[in-house]
């Protein structure tokens, strides 16, 4: 009988815990942010609402990892929770278009941080043999997040209006940073903030390691982004009222298949579950694209839950498994990097293709089949002559 050890710590779960606050709050406004925009004038600038938010969440992967590495996990997820606080304050005093801009801009330091202390600390703390089982119930909690969120501030935009939707997000925000104080530092030498930490070198900015997950990841993110951008027109083009439904609706279908993922990945490998999850995408974004009616969208919204589901933990771990532990946190940002990268270039291209003209929603989705199945045909084609053995 194979020895399991435990991952269930008191620190895990708080980490899991401050997750789940930490998606829920900036996740909660999203939904109503490209209405909000329009609002202000800027219906023209719809694609640029997760676009900037994500260029500079990869501008700073690299700082973040090497933060990460050198001076802790801790420090990095509280700058960027702190990031999600303070930016939420702002939305409802800064209203003009260039003003939402750049908050959206500077949000992006947030996802930009925490997740890269997160998933390394997840890294430091989990035996090798259950790491994508961790990974996955990890990323559970931040579904939590990303789905209660939009369902939320949904339903306090319709109900109180967007201003106390935007002070909710940013309590809720604090309070992930709160239980960040209770964890215990995992860096063993960790040194104090220099500025020499700011300065990267170019072997520090990308992990050569991790390039074939972070390809794979960036093709399938490239969907999300498309996601993210246009549903919330979408579902008003098909007469749905919540814009956060299909948020809720894909968020909650990934949610038990990822701890399914980690576990079956752990045992069987991380490629095979990634051909799966790929295919699953590149099918659901068909789906969606010929979407006639609430129910074949929320049909859509499935699938393309389960694919998120299953591809996120796995490539984590992936990720983690071929990263050396001196450096498990620039490895990580790499992988940040491509995601931050596929969801900008999805929110940039799609914004521009739409142009607010309902013709071209299936254009649109048709583009995020094509990125999906780019990934699935990576998986069979990159040089398999490397060997990615788990824990190895």
């Amino acid at each position: 009988m194979n020895f399991r050890p435990s991952f269930f710590t008191l620190d895990f779960m708080l980490l899991c815990i401050s997750s789940f606050l930490f998606f829920a709050s900036f996740n909660m406004i999203v939904p109503e942010l490209p209405s909000y925009l329009t609002s202000l004038g800027g219906e023209d600038y719809k694609g640029l609402i997760i676009s900037l938010f994500t260029l500079t969440a990869g501008l700073s992967r690299p700082f973040s990892g090497k933060l990460a590495d050198k001076v802790g996990r801790i420090p990095v997820m509280v700058f960027g929770a702190m990031i999600c606080f303070g930016v939420s304050l702002m939305y409802p005093i800064m209203t003009s278009i260039g003003g939402f801009l750049f908050l959206r801009f500077v949000h992006g330091f947030s996802t930009g941080f925490t997740p890269t202390g997160t998933s390394a600390y997840v890294a430091d703390i989990v035996p090798f043999q259950r790491r994508g089982e961790a990974m996955g119930i990890q990323s559970l909690f931040g579904s939590l997040g990303m789905a209660a969120g939009p369902a939320l501030g949904g339903y306090i935009a319709a109900i109180y209006g967007l201003t106390p939707l935007f002070y909710l997000s940013a309590i809720i925000a604090l309070l992930s940073v709160v239980i960040l104080f209770k964890l215990k530092e995992t860096v063993p030498n960790k040194e104090k903030l220099h500025k020499s930490h700011l300065m990267l070198k170019r072997h520090e900015i990308i992990e050569k390691r991790v390039v074939d997950p972070s390809v794979v990841l960036f093709f399938t993110v490239f969907s999300f982004g498309i996601i993210l951008t246009i549903i919330p027109d979408y579902s008003a083009h098909l007469g749905i009222k919540n814009k956060g439904l299909f948020f809720a609706v894909f968020t909650l279908s990934s949610l038990a298949i990822r701890i399914i993922a980690g576990k079956t990945s752990d045992r069987y490998g991380r490629i095979p579950i990634l051909k799966i999850a790929t295919f699953i995408m590149a099918l659901s974004m068909l789906i969606i694209a010929y979407a006639d009616s609430k129910m074949m969208l929320m049909i859509g919204g499935v699938l393309f839950g389960c694919s998120v589901g299953m591809n996120s933990p796995t490539v984590t771990a992936w990720t983690i498994d071929l990263s050396l532990d001196a450096y498990r946190g620039r490895a990580l940002a790499t992988m940040y990097i491509a995601l931050e990268a596929g969801i900008g270039m999805g929110a940039l291209f799609s914004g521009w293709l739409f142009a607010n003209q309902a013709s071209n929603f299936k254009m649109v989705f048709l583009l995020g089949t094509v990125s999906a199945l780019i990934a699935f045909v990576y998986l069979f084609t990159f040089p398999y002559k490397r060997k990615y053995l788990i824990g190895k």
